[in-house]
């Protein structure tokens, strides 16, 4: 299957598992009158709509470079990945201001959790196999929004084992505070997967550098060459699924440039085959220019 129907796909089992576990959510927090469930209805509604988001930006960095966009789109799944993260982040706003307000004003209804547990396990397994697909495609196609989608999902796993978790500790023990308890922790949860997805995502959209360990095989690479005299001005930085190279790479002032060529295809055929989807802009200089600049 082509990568970008593999990416389709992934997204569509994401928008169409969240769709369903939110009526079911919002069925057993109206019945059981579970906050925790309740926060978990939320947290699906912005998953959902992050997928959504997800599913337009995959279709719109798939369409090649035109007039107006040059370099292509791949910016448009960075731009996702940023939104989902925000919407993450506001759900376990909501999640926390709800769940406090419980707390501090101690209502705390009783709660029939037997619906909830089975809505709970059925989630969590549901988000294991869509989160397991959705990383693998991410990390096939290098996509940044695949993987805050992911991550999403994976947070999700999370979630909905710690409120499985409790449901059956209220049914066992009959200690309904231990719902609002459950949701600020499932908040907190929520947040710091929100916060690392914008995180990484505004770095890509202000050309932010790739990661240390990617800019290390690049050194490794071009240090490797022999028949390069040395390289200056190395910046690599993200482009939707895409890592955009430029390298400045020394040579003799004799060479040909048949075997100049040669050399720079040598580095990005080995730069492509370490890194993987990436364009390589490699600027070729004569040695002696870097003697007169020291």
């Amino acid at each position: 299957m082509h990568i970008n129907s593999q990416k389709k796909l992934a997204i569509s089992i994401s928008l169409t598992f969240n769709l369903i576990i939110i009526i079911l959510k919002f069925i057993a927090s109206y019945i059981s009158g579970s906050i925790c469930l309740l926060s978990e209805a939320v947290h699906s509604i912005a998953d959902c709509l992050a997928s959504s988001i997800t599913f337009f930006a995959i279709k719109r960095s798939s369409l090649p470079a035109d007039k107006e966009h040059p370099f292509g789109h791949g910016k448009y799944e960075d731009m996702a990945g940023f939104i989902e993260g925000i919407m993450i982040i506001f759900a376990s706003a909501f999640i926390l201001y709800e769940a406090s307000k419980k707390i501090i004003f101690g209502y705390h209804e009783n709660i029939d959790s037997t619906l909830g547990i089975y809505v709970m396990g059925f989630a969590m397994i549901g988000n294991i196999i869509a989160g397991r697909y959705s990383l693998y495609v991410a990390k096939k196609s290098n996509s940044i929004s695949l993987y805050a989608d992911a991550q999403h999902l994976k947070t999700d796993v999370y979630s909905s084992l710690g409120v499985l978790t409790g449901l059956i500790a209220i049914k066992l023990t009959d200690i309904n505070i231990l719902d609002s308890i459950i949701a600020l922790i499932v908040a907190g949860i929520i947040f710091k997967a929100g916060f690392l997805i914008a995180k990484q995502t505004l770095n890509n959209l202000l050309d932010g550098s790739i990661s240390n360990k990617q800019m290390s095989k690049i050194n490794d690479i071009l240090k490797s060459c022999s028949d390069i005299k040395g390289f200056k001005d190395l910046k690599a930085r993200n482009l939707g699924p895409m890592i955009k190279i430029e390298i400045t790479i020394l040579l003799e002032d004799e060479m040909t440039i048949s075997k100049c060529h040669q050399i720079c295809d040598s580095i990005e055929n080995k730069i492509k085959k370490q890194i993987g989807n990436v364009s390589v802009h490699i600027h070729a200089e004569p040695v002696s220019i870097q003697q007169l600049n020291v």
